[in-house]
């Protein structure tokens, strides 16, 4: 399966980091490198609800795989959100939308994050999760 993969490899790059605020540190950093949504994308239909800071998730599917793009005001929650759309992405709309991956929780960053940006991560990956099984096609 493209994820179960996909999550091995992740856990092996963070493998070197015995510390979640090493982990966390090096998630955040990483997200300084991607531009900002344009202005289009941070539109009220892209807003995740439930995250104290401003989400946006952009979705879009093409040839039965998921892809995702986001932002958020707090360098935080941005770098979080990104990690999210990052695992999914490429992900057929399927598995993401059966999958019960959270890599978040493998990487042991939640016991870190306070109960607002917990609530808000998950509301991201409750939100990647609808896309995918809106996405699914009819049986």
């Amino acid at each position: 399966m493209f994820l179960t993969e996909k999550l091995q490899r992740v856990m092996d790059d963070f493998a070197v980091f015995d510390d979640p605020q090493e982990r966390l540190a090096v998630i955040v950093d990483r997200v300084k490198r991607l531009p900002p949504l344009c202005p289009e994308d941070r539109i009220d239909a892209n807003r995740v609800r439930g995250c104290v800071s401003i989400v946006w998730l952009v979705s879009e599917l093409r040839d039965g795989r998921c892809y995702f793009r986001s932002d958020a005001e707090s360098p935080v929650v941005r770098g979080l959100v990104a990690f999210l759309c990052d695992f999914f992405n490429g992900a057929p709309v399927g598995e993401i939308a059966t999958s019960d991956l959270e890599p978040v929780e493998v990487l042991d960053l939640s016991r870190n994050l306070s109960p607002t940006r917990r609530h808000g991560l998950a509301a991201a990956r409750k939100a990647i999760r609808n896309f995918a099984l809106a996405s699914q096609p009819s049986p």
